[in-house]
């Protein structure tokens, strides 16, 4: 088996994620779905999933990726990651058994997406890099058939395994749910260094096309020199292109005594973003048309006008380029 290591004390370690769980026979990781049996790390909630749509492939969010396509979207069970205001915890944060799931092998979801006439499928609701084995199978099968893949993680994944999922990725959004240790310690229950060394490794070196999604939450990671040093640690290391989103929070799971966060939140980090002159620059789930569009980087011009997670215009020619001056915008069209 891929991505484990024997261990001389009767444990075997899973290495898909950082956790590095050790597990002894019949234990599960972290995760949930991550299990030693008979001392080899198997999935066990392959072929599951806890829901299938179609959804605007804006909703993931990516606003740079066949805009106003249609998308199947899918996830299983278990997470790992610990975040307290997990907005999906009922599938993630609980040890469903597998038995109770429905069951949707690589071929059927391909087959669902093209009666749908989806133009990608989405490993989202939980993370995919736990369920990478069934992640990467349906990918394969997918790009056969034509179809776009897309995984919507927070990233929290080993080099090694990170090569071979985002090789089967058309696009990734990547959830960075902060820009301090203490929040992913305090919060997340775990650490950010992997997540950036995760963006760095599919912007750099891999051809999947990248966004970016901070979620705020008011109090915790939404500070002004927070905001500033997360878009100076972007233009750094990714550029000035890949799109970064910042969506408001809901009071969900461990956070019900929180707050949600006002537009007027959004609205800074926007600002502050594109005061560093990041070219690509959303408010997600709350949004104007000024903060949900996209702007050509050369004349300033909207080139895809939206509301909510609606297209409601298209300015760009052919290749990609501003109907206006002709200057290329980033993404695939």
């Amino acid at each position: 088996m891929k991505y484990q290591k024997i261990l001389t004390n009767g444990k075997t370690q899973c290495s898909v994620c950082p956790r590095n769980c050790k597990l002894t026979e019949g234990q599960s990781g972290f995760c949930f779905v991550r299990k030693n049996e008979n001392g080899n790390i198997i999935l066990s909630s392959y072929g599951c999933n806890t829901g299938l749509a179609v959804d605007p492939v804006e909703k993931k969010p990516l606003y740079h990726f066949y805009p106003a396509s249609n998308v199947l979207s899918f996830g299983t069970t278990g997470c790992n990651m610990g975040c307290l205001f997990c907005q999906n915890w009922k599938t993630t944060k609980n040890n469903i058994d597998t038995w109770l799931l429905n069951k949707t092998s690589p071929d059927e979801i391909v087959r669902i997406a093209k009666k749908y006439n989806c133009k990608s499928v989405a490993f989202t609701y939980n993370d995919p890099v736990i369920f990478l084995e069934y992640a990467v199978d349906t990918a394969k099968l997918c790009r056969t058939e034509g179809i776009k893949t897309i995984a919507v993680t927070s990233g929290f994944i080993n080099p090694e395994p990170a090569k071979e999922f985002f090789s089967y990725m058309d696009a990734a959004n990547i959830d960075l749910k902060g820009f301090s240790e203490k929040f992913y310690r305090k919060n997340c229950m775990a650490s950010l260094q992997p997540v950036l060394d995760t963006i760095r490794y599919v912007k750099q070196e891999t051809a999947c096309w990248l966004e970016l999604t901070t979620m705020l939450i008011e109090g915790e990671n939404d500070s002004d020199e927070e905001l500033k040093q997360e878009c100076l640690w972007i233009l750094e290391n990714l550029g000035d292109c890949v799109p970064v989103h910042f969506s408001a929070f809901f009071p969900n799971y461990k956070f019900l005594n929180r707050k949600n966060t006002d537009f007027s939140t959004l609205q800074k980090a926007f600002n502050i973003a594109s005061n560093l002159r990041l070219k690509y620059v959303y408010t997600g789930n709350l949004s104007t048309e000024k903060t949900s569009s996209t702007y050509c980087k050369n004349c300033g011009r909207p080139i895809i006008s939206r509301n909510g997670y609606s297209v409601t215009s298209f300015n760009l020619e052919e290749h990609n380029k501003c109907a206006f001056c002709k200057e290329p915008c980033d993404g695939c069209f």
